[in-house]
């Protein structure tokens, strides 16, 4: 189920960029990835809600798939048939319904296995983390499938998502039952969409968390968005148009999700001895290193800043996202913890990541897009991720400086 869940995001979420560039649609890049952020805002305490109620959770999880593998299907037709008389907005349409019903799929699919292990007496901490790579090495899979399929240019790679995710949604229902909540156990609208932790803001601590949270949420989709086609506009360079790395930006992507699989076993390590605001700092400045070493690599004698940018994106990734997690839980009482986490994720995956992509889009509008010759437009790139990596540096900097508490974890 992991392999699949996430193998469908890895069909598209770091190479739509590049279909939708070649496709002339480069202005649209961010609109498309911040979308995910704008649904994640309410999809998924909606979908959470009518599976703590009303339907099992693994049917509505086979549900789910079946009607984003729909729309996902629909916007790859439309788009390898649209031509000249389509338009940008009916793919767009198409594309919004599909990630409205996959984003909430994450927590659920989560769910799911928590309550089979449960039912089968088995440990969550113990047994669901080994379960859960299986989710990073299906998007790695499905990213380099995508790549050496040649799909990363074409709107079959939406195509390829939809036939995984339709194979996931008929698999779900295979699943074993997962019983819906007592009526005590369920959660109101206010209590999923996170609502009551917003008390937590009247704490001059929580609130430089949350806010920070965001600030750094901001460079979460940004590479995803535009770190491909930013790869693949080298092979417009003689110099580059042969290398590895400019015809198969996917493959050198992966190593991004491979570190990350890696980097999360540092951080019991790395919390316990640092505490939290150096975890998260080393984070911040590891996106610093993430973005500057795009702006000054190439894929050709500076293919290796490639590569260690894509190693620090593990750290970059985890070190935010799930010590940040494990901070919230340990910081906020039983009452509002399940809120908080909600918070949390709004703050970073909805409204940091939304802003972050329109903003991003933003950079590269004007400093890529606005050139016509290869030469200019890879410095406009590398002039974009200099600006990104110096956003980093000055959140970075804030944080150092007015965050305060030290949590080290037990």
């Amino acid at each position: 189920m992991n392999f699949l869940q996430f193998g469908v995001w890895g069909a598209y979420l770091t190479s739509m960029g590049s279909y939708l560039a070649a496709s002339g649609l480069a202005s649209y890049i961010g609109m498309f990835y911040a979308m995910q952020g704008v649904v994640s805002l309410f999809m998924p305490a909606i979908v959470g809600i009518i599976a703590d109620r009303w339907v099992p959770a693994q049917r509505l999880l086979g549900v789910c798939h079946l009607l984003a593998a729909t729309f996902m299907g629909s916007a790859g037709y439309y788009a390898l048939q649209m031509g000249e008389g389509g338009t940008v907005w009916t793919l767009f349409a198409l594309y919004t319904l599909s990630v409205a019903f996959y984003m909430p799929t994450i927590a659920l699919s989560n769910s799911v296995a928590y309550s089979i292990l449960e039912s089968r007496g088995e440990d969550t901490v113990a047994a669901f983390p080994p379960i859960r790579v299986w989710g990073t090495v299906g998007f790695i899979f499905s990213m380099l499938a995508c790549d050496f399929l040649g799909y990363q240019h074409s709107a079959l790679q939406f195509i390829q998502s939809a036939v995984l995710g339709a194979i996931l949604g008929l698999y779900c229902f295979s699943l074993p039952e997962c019983p819906t909540a007592e009526s005590h156990g369920r959660r109101g609208l206010a209590e999923a969409l996170g609502v009551k932790a917003f008390a937590l803001f009247k704490q001059r601590r929580m609130a430089l968390f949350f806010i920070f949270s965001m600030l750094l949420g901001v460079s979460l989709q940004i590479t995803n968005g535009f770190a491909n086609p930013f790869i693949s506009a080298f092979k417009d360079i003689p110099e580059y148009a042969s290398t590895f790395g400019a015809n198969h930006a996917n493959a050198l992507i992966s190593l991004s999700q491979i570190s990350e699989t890696l980097c999360i076993l540092l951080i019991p390590f790395f919390l316990k001895r640092f505490g939290i605001k150096y975890v998260m700092l080393i984070a911040m400045l590891a996106w610093v290193l993430r973005f500057a070493l795009f702006g000054l690599g190439n894929p050709g004698g500076g293919v290796w800043m490639f590569i260690l940018s894509m190693i620090v994106y593990g750290i970059a990734f985890d070190f935010f996202n799930i010590s940040g997690s494990l901070y919230v839980n340990e910081q906020t009482d039983d009452s509002i913890r399940s809120s908080a986490q909600g918070l949390f994720m709004i703050m970073t995956n909805g409204v940091g990541a939304t802003i972050g992509t329109l903003m991003a889009q933003a950079v590269v509008n004007r400093f890529v897009y606005t050139q016509t010759d290869g030469l200019q437009q890879i410095a406009g790139w590398q002039t974009s991720w200099l600006i990104f990596a110096a956003y980093s540096l000055v959140v970075a900097i804030l944080f150092a400086i007015l965050f305060k508490n030290r949590y080290a974890q037990k």
